[in-house]
């Protein structure tokens, strides 16, 4: 398989990229905290987590990172990204 080419707008996607790791980053804090209940029913939490993991990986894809990369500009500092292994819903019910 050819290597994908970079592109001048691969610095834009990256950033982009970042922007919907935070996103799904805050949604994931809102659930461990018990603080979706002011926002969201339990659907709208699911969907909104949904969303935000699927904007992070078309993102991923358009700026050419692979599996793993880090978010962001290269070089830029970001917290740890805790796994999406909690989403499973019997447990996610459980525990929410």
């Amino acid at each position: 398989m050819s290597e994908r080419r970079s592109s001048p707008y691969d610095g834009v996607a990256r950033k982009w990229h970042a922007l919907a790791e935070r996103r799904r980053l805050h949604i994931v804090e809102l659930r461990e905290s018990g603080r979706w209940r002011h926002y969201y029913t339990w659907e709208g939490l699911l969907k909104a987590l949904r969303d935000a993991a699927d904007a992070r990986d078309i993102w991923a894809r358009i700026a050419g990172l692979a599996e793993g990369d880090p978010p962001g500009p290269a070089g830029a500092s970001f917290p740890s990204v805790p796994s999406d292994d909690w989403f499973d819903a019997e447990l996610f019910r459980k525990a929410g």
